[in-house]
């Protein structure tokens, strides 16, 4: 768990690599139908980069498959860590493999609290998440989603009380009672338990994506890929199905839905281009209340209120 802070652009992977992007497995468990697999960590800079297209995966495709988020550990803690070969021999150092990560997928990061302020240890909004998803694995998905929007465009340290507890209230649940829970014995189980399932998928570096359908026969997807890569999995797991995309749902929908959304998140899921934004999202947000900012050279939109 003390070796996966790097974050290499080639392979779109954080942690350790030498894994080809797909590979063929084959698991003993029977499914009833497609499982996915997305093993994450809020504080993976990849699995960032990967939230466009993701997006867009689950809004077509989410019908045949039942998801499945899985927290990964990235980081225990700093203590004896040193990763010579790489350049990291500290949390300053992450900064500029987050920089690089950034800038090649246009998902704005910052980075600079590994400067002043660092993380102390994923496994601690790991946890948050855990006991989250205990109630609600929707609620735990957008607490997620609203963790790493903090971390790396906003550049709050995650895994402090104060930022925890606020996040979670936004996402309407005590945040303090939350937290609290975070840091009793069952939660920490909770989240043994999900290293344990991902170990058992083989998994070593984040974001990767497993697919299991009920022959027992799978398709492992490691790193950031593009939608397609996502799409001929799964087509490769239901071969007598034709796969049928929903519909796209309207800006207004989705923003409503999202809160805040990025250029390159629009730009992917309305396969449109990034000098088109601007109009489009005029053009479709007309009669909603919202508005436009911009965070390290990105353009973002978000609901006002």
């Amino acid at each position: 768990m003390k070796n996966n802070m790097i974050c290499d652009l080639e392979t779109g992977v954080c942690g350790p690599g030498g894994e080809t992007e797909m590979q063929f497995i084959d698991l003993s468990t029977p499914k009833k139908k497609v499982d996915l697999y997305y093993v994450t960590d809020p504080i993976c800079s990849h699995c960032w980069a990967l939230e466009p297209v993701l997006r867009k995966f689950e809004a077509q495709y989410g019908q045949y498959v039942n998801m499945h988020t899985l927290m990964g550990g990235l980081l225990e803690n700093w203590n004896g860590f040193a990763d010579t070969a790489n350049g990291i021999n500290g949390p300053a150092d992450v900064a500029e493999h987050w920089r690089e990560v950034g800038e090649h997928s246009r998902m704005p990061i910052d980075g600079t609290l590994w400067h002043d302020n660092p993380i102390e240890s994923s496994f601690i909004p790991s946890r948050v998440f855990k006991v989250i998803h205990k109630q609600s694995p929707e609620i735990a998905n957008i607490f997620l989603r609203r963790a790493r929007e903090a971390l790396f465009a906003f550049n709050q340290n995650i895994a402090q009380d104060d930022i925890l507890i606020d996040l979670v209230n936004k996402v309407g649940l005590s945040g303090v009672e939350i937290v609290k829970q975070s840091k009793l014995p069952e939660a920490e189980t909770s989240l043994q338990e999900d290293f344990q399932l991902v170990r058992q998928l083989g998994v070593r570096g984040f974001p990767t994506i497993v697919m299991l359908n009920e022959e027992k026969k799978g398709v492992k997807i490691v790193g950031a890929r593009a939608l397609e890569q996502y799409t001929e999995a799964l087509q490769q797991m239901l071969p007598g199905e034709i796969l049928q995309p929903k519909q796209q749902s309207s800006l207004q929908s989705l923003i409503q839905q999202e809160k805040l959304l990025f250029s390159r998140e629009i730009e992917e899921f309305y396969a449109i281009k990034e000098q088109d934004v601007k109009a489009f999202v005029s053009d479709q947000l007309v009669n909603t209340d919202y508005k436009t900012k911009e965070v390290l050279g990105e353009k973002y939109i978000s609901i006002i209120g």
